[in-house]
């Protein structure tokens, strides 16, 4: 659930002390974004980063996306639409990426072809190499006022789940933001609820589609005020905190307490009015103390040691944003150079060695030895079928498992996927990537024609 908070300023993540919540909301971070997940988060900590384009004088969409992967802790990354440039850039990198459906596109969505089309030209040529995790569509619907952009924000939704189905694709998950009108209170923590006029009529249905599918709802949400929660006798020192509490608390309220929570954007621009706590040292202070507080894997004081996956906003100062303090909420300067984070390279080497084994195969072979691509245990069948056409389409000659030919037995998915697989491997220079497959594909030292690995349904290694 994403939430934004309209105020310009905001607390110590990690401040040791207790200052009121009501003094807190006075300084709160421009956007606070929470995502919601309804699943549980595998890695200790994760961090991601907003890459936003709204400037003319970035690096390529390749240089950025080498900087990430080489240079800084994140392992994901939020666009604000669907460029291909910047698709492909992440492609083999192994960085997660949320793309973003424009709002104008939304009514016509609904209709299954459009939907379909969608997926087919935003979707589809990416999926195999570029490791998309999230579909936002829309951004702030409810705020928009445009009745016709609200009404359909749901069925598009659905129609977009049920084209990526369509297409065998299972693990994107489809989403939206929401701004923080759709909420009643969030003060105290516990007492956060959703605004009745958009809770039966929007929330619920959506929620319920969110429950359904497994994916994450996106939600905006506002102040809070008083540094002791008295219903659970709870002590806030900080509004980030307070703020991911009284939207768990909001959907439990509604019944969906079952959720996880993910915080999508959350950041602080390094100009503005310094009596209100705005400018350089402020910026530098926040993102250090919430990158040392998500990496705590303390939680927060509903949701003691939960893995809180979080995304800062910006990666870039953009110029071409209005005004000079939405123009620097970056990072980083255009050319690479810290702007109000040195924290992001002091972490980086720490942070790969976390996510090193989140994208590594099981085996890495020694120089020299030589080695075979075969599908991980339990791949589902419908991704198998995705590497099979994905590698016949891209060069590999796949007459021999064509009907008749003589690979061709046994005749099913698996077998010839892991065909497939292994010839497209082979033929790319048999590196780990190029049997990543999604994921799905793993490199052995065993010759999987010997009779130690039996390519089928249930093949043993």
């Amino acid at each position: 659930m994403c939430v934004y908070i309209e105020p310009r300023n905001s607390p110590n993540v990690c401040s040791s002390e207790n200052p009121p919540l009501a003094t807190m909301a006075a300084k709160l971070p421009s956007l606070l974004l929470l995502l919601v997940l309804f699943y549980n988060l595998s890695a200790v900590y994760s961090i991601g980063v907003n890459y936003g384009t709204v400037a003319d004088n970035l690096a390529s969409p390749s240089e950025v996306a080498a900087f990430i992967k080489d240079k800084t802790i994140f392992d994901r990354v939020k666009i604000f639409d669907t460029n291909p440039d910047i698709i492909n850039a992440f492609a083999n990198t192994g960085i997660g990426l949320t793309v973003t459906v424009v709002n104008l596109d939304i009514p016509k969505l609904v209709h299954p072809n459009e939907a379909i089309n969608w997926v087919a030209t935003n979707i589809v040529p990416f999926y195999q190499k570029t490791k998309i995790n999230y579909i936002c569509v829309g951004n702030e619907i409810t705020m928009s006022g445009i009745s016709d952009l609200i009404v359909n924000l749901v069925p598009a939704m659905k129609a977009i789940h049920a084209a990526l189905q369509a297409a065998g694709i299972n693990d994107i998950k489809v989403t939206t933001p929401h701004p923080f009108n759709i909420m009643a209170s969030s003060s105290p923590p516990s007492s956060g609820k959703f605004a009745m006029e958009f809770e039966q009529s929007l929330l619920i249905p959506m929620l319920q589609f969110h429950r359904e599918t497994n994916s994450p709802n996106f939600l905006l949400f506002g102040e809070n005020e008083g540094a002791h929660d008295q219903a659970t006798g709870l002590t806030y020192t900080n509004m980030f905190d307070a703020m991911v509490d009284s939207v768990y608390s909001a959907m439990k309220s509604a019944g969906f307490g079952d959720v996880s929570l993910v915080v999508a954007e959350t950041g602080w621009s390094s100009v503005g009015d310094s009596v209100r706590g705005i400018g350089m040292e402020e910026a530098k202070l926040y993102n250090a103390n919430l990158i040392k507080h998500i990496t705590s894997g303390k939680g927060t004081p509903l949701m003691p040691g939960k893995p809180l996956e979080t995304y800062i906003f910006a990666l870039f100062n953009e110029n071409q944003k209005p005004g000079p303090s939405e123009q620097n909420f970056g990072l980083l300067k255009p050319d690479f150079s810290p702007s109000t984070s040195r924290v992001v390279y002091e972490e980086a080497s720490k942070r790969r060695n976390l996510r090193q084994p989140r994208i590594q195969f099981a085996m890495q072979p020694l120089e020299g030895e030589k080695t075979w691509c075969v599908p991980k245990r339990g791949a589902p069948i419908a991704s198998l079928q995705l590497n099979l056409d994905f590698a016949c389409a891209t060069g590999v000659d796949c007459t021999s498992i064509q009907k008749g030919g003589d690979c061709s037995i046994p005749y099913s998915v698996w077998s010839h996927a892991s065909y497939a697989m292994n010839s497209y491997y082979q033929s790319h220079g048999r590196t780990m990537e190029s049997c990543d497959f999604k994921n799905t594909g793993r490199v052995t030292t065993i010759n999987p024609s010997d009779g130690n690995i039996y390519i089928s349904d249930n093949f043993k290694l």
